[in-house]
């Protein structure tokens, strides 16, 4: 296999779509550092290992010598980004945007290297556009074309509204493509469609189009929908250790192979090595450690993956409880489900009727099978799952 090849193939590892390859080949074949480009709107404090699938694929190119711009869309943050919404988000006020920035700044270079990594506000540019320039941007696009957009469509068919200002955030993004001159722009699966309009903008501008990279969105803990701070399912890359791996943990076998796939630094060679291992008996618990301990290491130190590792195996499968828990009074008598539910182990009673069901409640330590089952004037510790635990007091 040539240069070239291998490090397309490295590129293209846990790619949804590259749109289009042969540009990217093409790109690549000048044999100059590339002007990579990825956008974030703070609109969050936290950035979760679901942001990280994205990163790591901007740190691949980075260590390939190209240029990496990480793009904190401090403008377009107060707009709002629609991809994915089926109702208008607020827009953030400037001081909410700015205090989200800050942590940004800080949580990325866990993944990417400061001396390498060029940090830009699209407000820059996008502050300087006014009123003219704003209506010059949105006589690039029809309204029929951004009614092609899944999201937008699906509102407009079913009547639910659509403001103005979301039609311009497409418009917005692309136009940093073209501020920044980018060859190459990473995004989510959710995000096709503005990498593709900062094509087009490129175009009219007179600029080869950028390459548009989508990445796959990480499932949650739930192993269903996406990671997400809202659906309580992520993993905060500022987690505390003995937290991460409890939460690694606790994912299903096959999840742990597509968080392997998405977001190991392993060659591919040794994570096949290690499903043919699982499939000849070796315990996937065993291989789930290996994934828990990696993350952690990336993000605190191999201590602390160490250090979490241990705390794991006392707390789980020698049967200790944590030394410290959440503590709870509830007056009167109250069903199991309802004490589950306002002591946060779970998130509603339909929850706690279910892990009962399945097993996963204990009470002191022993299996109980009857969610409406009520408890009385006692003091207890309640666990769900693996890693929730608290003392409660009925009075």
């Amino acid at each position: 296999m040539t240069e070239l090849n291998t490090v397309l193939a490295e590129l293209k590892r846990g790619v949804e779509e590259v749109l289009s390859e042969s540009d990217l080949i093409e790109k690549l074949k000048e044999n100059r550092p590339l002007r990579i480009k990825l956008g974030a709107d703070p609109t969050a404090p936290d950035i979760h290992l679901g942001h990280t699938v994205v990163l790591n694929k901007l740190r691949q190119f980075q260590q390939l010598g190209h240029e990496v711009y990480f793009l904190i869309g401090d403008f377009t943050g107060m707009v709002g980004d629609p991809s994915g919404k089926n109702t208008t988000r607020p827009p953030l006020t400037r001081e909410d945007v700015l205090a989200n920035a800050e942590t940004y700044k800080q949580q990325i270079f866990k993944i990417l290297d400061p001396q390498k990594t060029k940090i830009v506000f699209n407000s820059e540019w996008l502050g300087q556009l006014g009123t003219e320039g704003m209506i010059r941007l949105a006589s690039n696009y029809t309204v029929a074309r951004m009614l092609e957009r899944d999201d937008f469509k699906k509102r407009f068919t079913n009547n639910q509204p659509i403001a103005i200002h979301e039609f311009i955030y497409p418009l917005l993004q692309g136009h940093d493509s073209v501020a920044l001159q980018a060859d190459v722009e990473l995004g989510g699966t959710d995000q096709k469609f503005n990498l593709l309009v900062g094509r087009e903008l490129q175009k009219s501008a007179g600029q080869k189009p950028q390459v548009a990279i989508t990445l796959p969105l990480l499932e949650g803990l739930d192993g269903e929908k996406k990671m997400s701070k809202s659906l309580g399912n992520y993993i905060g890359i500022s987690e505390a250790p003995d937290e991460m791996f409890g939460k690694v943990m606790s994912i299903s076998d096959d999840l742990m192979w597509r968080w392997y796939d998405l977001l190991s630094f392993r060659p591919l060679s040794e994570i096949a090595e290690l499903k043919t291992e699982v499939q000849n008996g070796k315990n996937p618990r065993d291989v789930k450690i290996l994934l828990a301990k990696e993350i952690i290491a990336r993000f605190h130190s191999q201590a602390d993956a160490d250090a979490a590792e241990q705390t794991f195996i006392n707390r789980f499968q020698k049967g200790a409880m944590p030394d410290e828990m959440p503590e709870f009074e509830f007056q009167g008598e109250i069903g199991l489900a309802n004490l589950l539910k306002e002591a946060g182990l779970v998130a509603s009673t339909s929850e706690a009727n279910r892990m009962v069901q399945q097993g996963g409640v204990k009470i002191d330590g022993e299996k109980v099978d009857d969610a409406k089952m009520l408890i009385q004037a006692s003091s207890a510790v309640y666990q769900v799952g693996k890693r929730k635990f608290a003392r409660v007091t009925v009075k």
